[in-house]
């Protein structure tokens, strides 16, 4: 077992930790400590249940009263109606207020059960142990939970701290190649919005994480969380700076929401957004174009699509980016560069620039 590592998110009486390193599901005394009561549910889905939930259950019931919740797998999973089937397990068990929730997978599962947990009963504890690397250095980190709505994504749901989070790095071997790129979009987005070192050494070491060395993943996996963790502790419920974690998710939302939930995996929705947030931040004079191009080279490096879906024009974009929960007004918010490594939140621009950049991206660089 490799040393684990762990980073503090300081949120006061809600802080917490999250412990990483590779093979940490089979040591369950840091689970132990954060389970208040012999009550525990274990949600996962259709996939990753055969992989990882009988390691788990059998660690867990040594000491606690364990049940299960196994959903379909998929975004277009993430509503309230399969959200339901958890608080039927809840309820069929009679679960008290004392139960422990423990989100088993990727970035909807996380999401409902958190959500489930912050709802049932008005609250109970829960715990992440994300399964893919998006939600190892997003999604898992920073207590946004909640569900789909066919109108827009994660519209429904609250802010909800975990007890810990765990990473077990060693999950990653089983990840498909497709899945492991759509997370190093998260982790491409922490060094264009806030460190540009973290971005060069993602230049020079992205075919280590392709080959899923685990030194090269772990470090990412770390850093990044310490920079959401970071992020977080300063602006839990997204008032001001947390809404630069949004780099590209405005645009890479509306293609989710335009094309179907789980047409195209989040992390390949966000590195289109990137493109174009990066294309736009330039055409307004702040980003060089060198830099630019360097976001769209990386996220092409990770195996990532860099151009919007053919069948969606500039006015698709701005129709569903109306219709955003980071949106104070009828102004679309942005979260934009004003060089690599710092972005800023723009409130004030207008619907036509905005499709000016969609329409133009991609014509420099293809």
């Amino acid at each position: 077992m490799s040393l684990k590592k762990t980073v503090n998110v300081a949120l006061g009486s809600r802080s917490y930790p999250i412990h990483i390193g590779a093979d940490l599901l089979a040591n369950a005394e840091i689970l132990h400590e954060h389970i208040v009561s012999k009550q525990v549910l274990v949600v996962t889905n259709e996939t990753i249940a055969p992989l990882y939930l009988d390691k788990l259950v059998d660690q867990l019931k040594v000491r606690f009263k364990v049940e299960t919740a196994i959903l379909p797998d998929g975004e277009k999973f993430k509503t309230l109606e399969y959200l339901s089937e958890i608080y039927d397990v809840l309820l069929q068990k009679r679960c008290n207020r004392q139960v422990t929730l423990v989100a088993l997978g990727g970035g909807v599962i996380g999401d409902m059960t958190g959500f489930a947990a912050a709802s049932y009963q008005r609250g109970v504890n829960f715990i992440q142990i994300p399964t893919t690397l998006l939600s190892q250095v997003d999604s898992s980190v920073g207590g946004k939970t909640g569900v789909n709505h066919p109108l827009g994504k994660n519209m429904i749901g609250a802010f909800y701290q975990p007890q810990c989070v765990l990473i077990d790095t060693a999950v990653l071997t089983s990840l498909p190649d497709r899945e492991l790129s759509a997370g190093l979009a998260e982790v491409i987005k922490y060094g264009a919005i806030c460190d540009k070192e973290f971005f060069q050494w993602l230049e020079l070491n992205m075919d280590s994480l392709l080959a899923r060395d685990n030194e090269a993943l772990s470090y990412a996996i770390k850093t990044s969380c310490e920079k959401k963790a970071e992020v977080v502790s300063k602006d839990e419920r997204e008032s001001g700076i947390r809404a630069t974690l949004n780099f590209g998710h405005t645009f890479g939302h509306a293609i989710e929401t335009d094309l179907g939930y789980g047409e195209w995996l989040h992390g390949e929705a966000v590195s289109v957004g990137m493109c174009i947030a990066a294309e736009l931040s330039s055409q307004l004079g702040w980003l060089p174009v060198s830099d630019s191009r360097r976001i769209k080279v990386l996220c092409q490096r990770a195996g990532l699509p860099v151009e919007k879906p053919a069948t969606m024009k500039a006015a698709d974009f701005i129709g569903h980016m109306k219709v955003d929960k980071k949106n104070i007004t009828d102004t679309i918010r942005l979260i934009l560069l004003k060089s690599l490594g710092k972005a800023v939140i723009y409130d004030c621009i207008d619907d036509s620039l905005i499709e000016t950049a969609i329409t133009k991206y991609g014509m420099k660089y293809s």
